[in-house]
């Protein structure tokens, strides 16, 4: 709470110094904290059946949300397919910690097939989405048998740091010639433009920024774009550009956190790490796009956090592991 808590505090004194607009970021912290919390609670009462109904609800609102169908539409709840992918990885994920938190064999079989079709259901959304989710698939039964938690939570936090410096080192022109054109053309041009601008805001307001919300007032590379909506299509970028490098640092320690507290938690080692897969595909779709301007990813990321960090008023024997 208290790294939540310094990151509002510094999204106000940004807003207040530049005259920006904090109610976005505002919104996105308070949607972490309060799913977090419930997390929390809905892990401890329900471990199997909360999860479970969470992928349930995250496969639901993709499918009958609207704008599921990939490209930018700024006012669709679920527009962006970056959200989509975020949210259908969440739903993938919690129902794999479901799985490994049932008791019956039967019962953690059929949630396996839950994680499975909950996945299934991003062939509608995006190429995108399918990778990730497929990465959620794969990922959790591979990290699931072992019992060395700490190392495997290192090499995951590793991930979203290498693709952070991979897309900034793209923006300064800093990457060979042939691996910049094939990311660039990968991620598209008008994106890696945006970054440019972003990284340029940077270089002349490093510490504080432009103000939350106000890269739009300085975007050139936006404003010709048939539908734009003002950040810069990553989270790194939007933070930099508009928070400065101090409003980085402290998102980095709240992922930081969040990694902490999967490692500390008391529940089965296969569920924590089955979130802490999902959790660093999600942070590495939010760098690579605006997912994180959606309420649904950050309340979904909150709510899985939570869930895997929860201590179950039951004894847990799902995933038996020696003392």
């Amino acid at each position: 709470m208290l790294v939540l808590a310094a990151c509002a505090a510094w999204t106000l004194i940004t807003g207040a110094v530049h005259q920006g607009r904090p109610e976005g970021v505002l919104l996105a912290v308070l949607a972490v904290a309060a799913g977090y919390a419930c997390g929390r609670i809905a892990g401890a009462l329900l471990p199997v059946a909360a999860p479970c109904a969470g992928a349930l609800a995250g496969a639901a609102l993709v499918v009958t949300g609207p704008g599921l169908a990939a490209g930018p539409r700024p006012t669709a709840p679920l527009g962006q397919a970056g959200a989509t992918a975020a949210v259908l990885t969440l739903a993938t994920g919690v129902a794999c910690c479901a799985a490994w938190a049932a008791s019956a064999p039967a019962l953690r079989l059929g949630l396996h097939l839950l994680a499975v079709a909950v996945a299934t259901t991003a062939v509608v959304a995006s190429a995108g989405a399918v990778i990730c989710c497929a990465g959620v698939l794969l990922g959790s039964p591979a990290v699931g048998r072992t019992r060395h938690r700490g190392a495997v939570l290192t090499g995951l936090a590793a991930v979203p740091v290498v693709v952070a410096g991979a897309i900034w080192a793209l923006a300064a022109r800093a990457l060979p010639g042939k691996a910049a054109g094939a990311l660039a053309d990968w991620l598209t041009g008008h994106r890696v433009g945006l970054w440019q601008e972003a990284l340029g805001l940077v270089h002349r307001h490093p510490v504080a920024g432009v103000g939350p919300g106000r890269f739009a007032d300085f975007s050139t590379v936006a404003a010709p774009h048939p539908l734009p909506d003002g950040t810069p299509h990553s989270a790194l970028f939007q933070q930099a550009a508009e928070q400065g490098l101090v409003g980085v640092a402290l998102s980095a320690a709240a992922c930081v956190w969040v990694m902490h507290a999967l490692w500390r938690s008391a529940r089965p080692t296969p569920v924590v790490l089955a979130a802490g897969v999902a959790l660093t595909v999600v942070a590495s779709v939010a760098l690579l796009g605006d997912a994180l301007s959606f309420t649904a990813v950050p309340v979904g990321a909150g709510l899985l956090a939570g869930m895997a960090t929860a201590r179950p008023l039951t004894e847990e024997t799902g995933a038996l592991e020696s003392a």
